[in-house]
């Protein structure tokens, strides 16, 4: 079994893998409109994490990382992800595209995403730039702030893949630091 991280599981895999791809799959988009109550907000100040939503760009790219799963730890993986992920995510089969620098590059192949539903109850939707920076740079949970969380997955990101432009994920980084600094700056 085959699994794509494209938020945290990027550079918190906390399960046993076999072995990791970097890598992408075609035809979503990465925003942060998925609520957290659990790991980066808490119960009536949620934070704000990732999930996917279809393009209406077919090309339209989210790089991330594949994770192939042992098959006897595959039950124990998949109890884990499902806890963790519990918060509206479900699974879905997709196409990924391992990276040109990879073993695998040119051969694509199906794997699980978790994908937050928009119609569960953790999701938000779509809000301004301004708005959801102000939600990250203001929430905390028990995982740590929201903050760190959208650094995190910007610092990835430009690991995973130099020169593509996520630009929702980096519009955001840029305004949250804006609004920590001016924060630090008025103390």
């Amino acid at each position: 079994m085959w699994l794509f991280g494209y938020g945290s599981l990027i550079w918190k895999a906390d399960f046993p893998f076999k072995r990791k791809v970097v890598g992408y799959i075609k035809g979503y988009v990465r925003r942060f409109y998925q609520a957290s109550t659990d790991h980066r907000g808490v119960p009536g100040k949620p934070g704000r994490v990732v999930t996917i939503l279809p393009s209406k760009d077919p090309e339209a790219v989210i790089w991330g990382v594949a994770y192939e799963i042992h098959k006897e730890d595959v039950p124990k993986v998949v109890n884990h992800l499902d806890y963790r992920e519990k918060s509206g995510y479900d699974k879905k089969m997709v196409m990924f595209y391992p990276g040109p620098s990879e073993e695998l590059a040119g051969r694509p192949f199906e794997l699980v995403i978790y994908v937050g539903d928009t119609g569960n109850e953790w999701y938000l939707g779509e809000a301004e730039i301004g708005e959801i920076a102000h939600q990250i740079a203001e929430s905390e949970g028990p995982s740590g702030t929201n903050a760190e969380y959208l650094f995190n997955l910007a610092k990835a990101t430009r690991n995973l893949a130099p020169g593509f432009n996520d630009s929702h994920l980096f519009q955001l980084e840029n305004a949250v630091t804006q609004i920590l600094n001016q924060r630090t700056n008025k103390v």
